[in-house]
């Protein structure tokens, strides 16, 4: 008889867990080049103002709620509908990368949970600087039945971050 140990089970419920997440998300992924440092254009991704210029595109009156360290959570909330989603910031290496895991979705600008529709799903966020040119690439799981609104939004929100982060200062 073959004995299970601790780490088997471990890896075998990561593994459950990965079938239910792409079974009910659809992992899609969009590149853009930027003309400017890759500082500009993570500062573009996440200082408020820009944040809340370019998020809007995805989902009308998007900010975001809490600090970018690792380990830590934040939200983000629509301030029209005030649904949004709490994030578990997993890895975050600033100017490079930065990967966040839906841990709740929330309603009432992020007071309360609401029915699961993102959870569990990951966003990430990659920027690789050659010659002056940014590649920033964002990979997310979208809920399926989602993913034609997010190839049609994304790609004019990445647009929005281009425009911002090549303007000169």
């Amino acid at each position: 008889m073959q004995r299970t140990n601790k780490s088997d089970l471990v890896r075998q419920k990561e593994m459950e867990h990965k079938d239910i997440v792409m079974e009910y998300f659809k992992k899609i992924q969009f590149p853009i080049e930027i003309k400017a440092p890759r500082e500009r254009v993570w500062n573009t991704l996440w200082e408020d103002k820009t944040l809340r210029d370019w998020a809007n595109i995805v989902d009308e009156g998007t900010y975001m709620v809490g600090e970018m360290k690792e380990g830590r959570e934040v939200q983000f909330i629509s301030s029209v509908s005030g649904y949004g989603v709490t994030s578990l910031i997993e890895k975050l290496v600033p100017n490079e990368f930065v990967s966040f895991r839906q841990i709740a979705d929330t309603k009432n600008s992020g007071e309360r949970e609401r029915e699961k529709e993102w959870t569990g799903g990951t966003e990430s966020y990659s920027l690789v600087e050659k010659d002056g040119v940014t590649t920033l690439t964002v990979e997310l799981d979208v809920p399926r039945g989602q993913e034609e609104t997010f190839k049609i939004r994304f790609p004019k929100a990445l647009e929005r971050v281009k425009i911002l982060a090549e303007k000169k200062d």
